[in-house]
């Protein structure tokens, strides 16, 4: 698998081609003409083989994906925390603090 990179920069130029007879070496181009260069990555590494295939996905049903619900649980688990560090702070429980009278049963006359 070979990643290429195309630069339109001239600094990054390639050597210009021979005129005339003679190579110019490490020469740079100075055109406002942009020339490309092209980068390969280098060869994997021992074991590891390109998918000949790419995998088939079936479509998220109604926006249920794995990275959707990764983000969710992460949030979810801040939240607890942050409910957590105001109970301790106030020394009240969440129905305490938003008025509820708790403790105290159903408070039903028999």
């Amino acid at each position: 698998m070979a990643v290429v990179s195309t630069a339109h920069q001239p600094f990054l130029q390639a050597n210009q081609a021979p005129s005339g007879n003679r190579l110019q070496k490490n020469a740079v181009a100075c055109s406002p003409r942009a020339s490309t260069l092209r980068v390969r990555a280098a060869k994997l590494p021992a074991g590891v083989q390109v998918p000949r295939v790419q995998p088939k996905l079936s479509e998220p049903f109604l926006g249920f994906t794995n990275t959707a619900e990764v983000w969710n649980s992460r949030a979810c688990m801040m939240g607890l925390i942050g409910t957590f560090i105001v109970e301790l702070i106030l020394n009240k429980g969440v129905l305490e603090i938003i008025g509820f009278e708790v403790g105290k049963g159903l408070d039903i006359p028999l």
